[in-house]
């Protein structure tokens, strides 16, 4: 009997967390611990269309006269599910004295591909051109993200000045990102629609009715926007991925390599989806330390 009961509750336990999760119900996460001097601004609106917005929060270090770097962190969640409000380790950050934007983003069941691509691009924007009166250094922009977020920060910051995807943001002129941190992002989405590693029906059901369209898969793949001029990438995948393939950050990285971009890959040997150990994350984070003072931080 209380076996039963437990497995009951183990279903309702679940069956909630998925309600809230699809309802946007945030309050079970708790909320983003500041350091002294340290200031917050949330829900700000940054990109807008008839019936939606989408969301941001900013936190600031004191201002102390000089302008700050800013990490731009993009959730995951395979573009269908996930908030904002679940990403809360900035600590490594702050402690740098950066400045971290957290956003939201259409997701699938909102709207299919490029949605979430042109909402990564336009809170990069929003950042950009409101840089002075948030005491941020355009020239010190990483973006960041797991997952989906990760495929979402390289396309924001592999896109540069190509508009493409930034119709509802105009006017925006030397777009520029610094670094790019990736964490197990989905570097080719076809491949993760049809390949023969690992496919998901996340990418199908992102790409919608163009979910048969090569071309457009590829124009939404960062693997196709590497260039001599793209940023610094550090990049970081569990070699035991169940979800995304680890083959596909293989292949960014050789093809950063290939273009003379500064890039580190690090394997977490054994490391699933972003399922590392308590050691594992602090080796991670020592490194992508590391990697962001060498390219000028």
């Amino acid at each position: 009997m209380k076996k039963y009961f437990l497995s009951l509750l183990a279903v309702a336990t679940l069956v909630t967390a998925r309600a809230q999760e699809e309802t946007g119900d945030t309050s079970q996460y708790k909320p983003v611990q500041l350091p002294a001097g340290f200031t917050s601004q949330l829900n700000v609106v940054y990109t807008k269309g008839n019936d939606w917005q989408q969301k941001l929060d900013i936190y600031l270090p004191p201002n102390n006269g000089k302008a700050t770097p800013v990490v731009i962190n993009i959730h995951g969640g395979g573009w269908n599910h996930g908030t904002k409000e679940s990403q809360t380790g900035f600590n490594t950050f702050f402690k740098m004295g950066f400045a971290v934007v957290n956003i939201e983003y259409r997701l699938t069941p909102q709207a299919k591909a490029p949605a979430a691509v042109e909402d990564a691009r336009c809170a990069l924007i929003y950042v950009v051109q409101h840089a002075k009166e948030l005491n941020i250094d355009v020239n010190k922009i990483v973006v960041m993200g797991g997952s989906a977020g990760g495929h979402l920060a390289l396309m924001a910051g592999l896109l540069a000045n190509d508009h493409r995807f930034d119709g509802n943001c105009p006017g925006a002129n030397n777009v520029k990102v610094a670094a790019i941190i990736d964490k197990y992002g989905i570097t080719d989405v076809w491949d993760w629609g049809y390949g023969k590693n690992i496919t998901s029906k996340s990418a199908t059901n992102w790409l919608g009715d163009k979910a048969k369209d090569t071309e457009f898969a590829r124009s939404v793949s960062p693997v196709n926007y590497v260039n001599k001029n793209s940023p610094p990438t550090f990049i970081v995948h569990g070699d035991a991925d169940p979800t995304v393939p680890y083959e596909q950050s293989v292949l960014l990285h050789q093809k950063l390599k290939d273009a003379g971009v500064k890039t580190q890959f690090m394997t977490v040997p054994g490391g699933q989806h972003g399922k590392f150990t308590k050691e594992q994350n602090s080796e991670v984070n020592k490194a992508i330390v590391t990697f962001l003072k060498e390219v000028g931080f």
